[in-house]
């Protein structure tokens, strides 16, 4: 499947295949669509996704499931007080037969990496994530190997239980492009799942393997979107509207810490992959508004006093979004 980023059928093309996955994904994860949206809106934009919810909602369902569509490899690491960093990246061994080491890679080298609870490890095992994230490869006893594309790290944490959590640094949290919440299904997509999970199953496993079948999509396809993506005309004025919002978290009234130049470059990747979801060749205000909480909500943090109050990222956001004003195209 080749695109030809100049020509605008191919956007169109682009947004009927990457609407053709979601509804392939929405078939398992049920009721979470925003969710499946925003995290295939990283995945074709290049970007890493934090999900916060509780236990129970499909995360490990969702990265398999979207594995599977593209018939790409995922793996999941457990965090955990005593994970080492060496066992998320590999490390080095003494191969008597040989008599000389050979390197062991970690579970790190795979498509889709779930990093569940990634805030139960210790900040040495939380940066050991920090290059791969960043640089899409791991250095092991001085030797630099690359990861394979596409590559994205989805990790998880729990929004209540903060007992023996280690709060990620702030430099990683700028890493993902994305914190999204995945929060309860409505009660008839509850009742959906509860069916198709008990009826005729042993145990609560949904398989996957039939996914994707129909949909002849492929790793080359994945990366091929996301050179779609990276074609997509963003306005100067659309451009400036992203720029304003992310400085306007510099200077309210009740921001500790605004965001940085790397949350604006984020938010236009992501407008651009909105975009292509669309079938558009072109970024509107829109596709920056949509993004703008799920980009920022983790790169901003607000005064003691405010949140004393009850203010939440996501109220303050919608505040912030409601006095800058979007250019008229």
């Amino acid at each position: 499947m080749g695109f030809d980023s100049q020509e605008h059928g191919e956007f169109a093309e682009a947004g009927r295949r990457t609407n053709e996955l979601l509804d392939e994904i929405g078939k398992v994860v049920i009721g979470q669509d925003e969710i499946v949206r925003q995290v295939l809106i990283c995945l074709l934009a290049g970007g890493h996704v934090l999900i916060e919810g509780v236990p129970g909602l499909g995360k490990t369902l969702l990265v398999r499931a979207l594995a599977q569509c593209f018939g790409g490899e995922s793996r999941r690491i457990q965090f955990t007080p005593d994970l080492m960093p060496s066992d998320v990246t590999g490390h080095a061994i003494f191969n008597m037969q040989q008599q000389s080491f050979e390197v062991r890679k970690g579970p790190v080298f795979t498509n889709l990496l779930l990093a569940d609870e990634i805030n139960r490890a210790p900040a040495k095992t939380q940066a050991a994530l920090l290059e791969v994230m960043q640089e899409r490869q791991v250095t092991i006893e001085g030797e630099s190997y690359a990861v394979t594309e596409p590559f994205m790290v989805l990790a998880t944490q729990n929004p209540i239980e903060q007992d023996g959590t280690y709060p990620l640094p702030e430099a990683q949290l700028d890493r993902f492009m994305m914190k999204t919440l995945m929060d309860y299904p409505t009660e008839s997509a509850e009742m959906e799942i509860v069916q198709k999970r008990t009826q005729k199953r042993i145990g609560d496993d949904l398989q996957t393997d039939e996914l994707g079948q129909d949909l002849d999509l492929g790793k080359e396809d994945v990366i091929a979107l996301r050179e779609v993506c990276a074609h997509v005309a963003v306005d100067e004025a659309v451009q400036g509207y992203a720029v304003r919002i992310t400085r306007e978290t510099r200077s309210r009234v009740g921001m500790l810490q605004g965001a940085s130049p790397r949350a604006s470059i984020a938010l236009v990747r992501a407008a651009r992959a909105n975009a292509v979801l669309e079938g558009r060749h072109f970024v509107i205000p829109d596709d920056v508004k949509r993004l703008a909480k799920p980009v920022l909500r983790h790169r901003i943090h607000l005064t003691p006093d405010l949140e004393i109050e009850g203010a939440t990222p996501d109220r303050v956001l919608d505040e912030l979004l409601d006095v800058v004003d979007a250019p008229r195209l």
